[in-house]
């Protein structure tokens, strides 16, 4: 098995890109910001925004990296996998690991469902992304 490193940065930027617009001003982040109960005049991040996105691009490179281990392994067990049994796959770790584990840690937060909806759909979406591509080079 080879670790393919194009196929894992170009799905890290496909993820990140994804998030940056799941996430844009114009897209799902006035709804997603009201929904935690913070106010429009309110910052997001804790840390500095430099900290906020390293770390972010980080969880997006661990991502890629894991699936650029994963896949190959499934297109091995199973004698092929294309971009759609790539993005099929991610997609259902994405529901099988992210969304399952962290509908509990949403609702014991109170956050509700709409934000567990909002944010799982992103990683998701991303994860799909991410499968699609680097199966594709497999």
């Amino acid at each position: 098995m080879e670790f393919n490193f194009l196929a894992v940065a170009l799905a890290t930027v496909a993820g990140f890109a994804i998030g940056g617009i799941w996430f844009g001003p114009k897209t799902f982040f006035p709804v997603w910001w009201k929904l935690m109960g913070k106010s429009p005049e309110e910052n997001p991040g804790t840390e500095s925004m430099g900290l906020v996105f390293g770390l972010t691009a980080l969880g997006a490179i661990t991502q890629a990296s894991v699936l650029g281990l994963i896949l190959p392994l499934i297109e091995q067990a199973v004698g092929g996998l294309d971009w759609f049994g790539g993005m099929a796959t991610a997609a259902l770790l994405g529901v099988g690991f992210s969304a399952a584990t962290s509908l509990s840690h949403k609702l014991f937060g109170g956050f509700g469902l709409k934000v567990w909806i909002l944010e799982v759909g992103q990683d998701i979406v991303s994860l799909a992304a991410m499968g699609a591509i680097i199966a594709s080079f497999i």
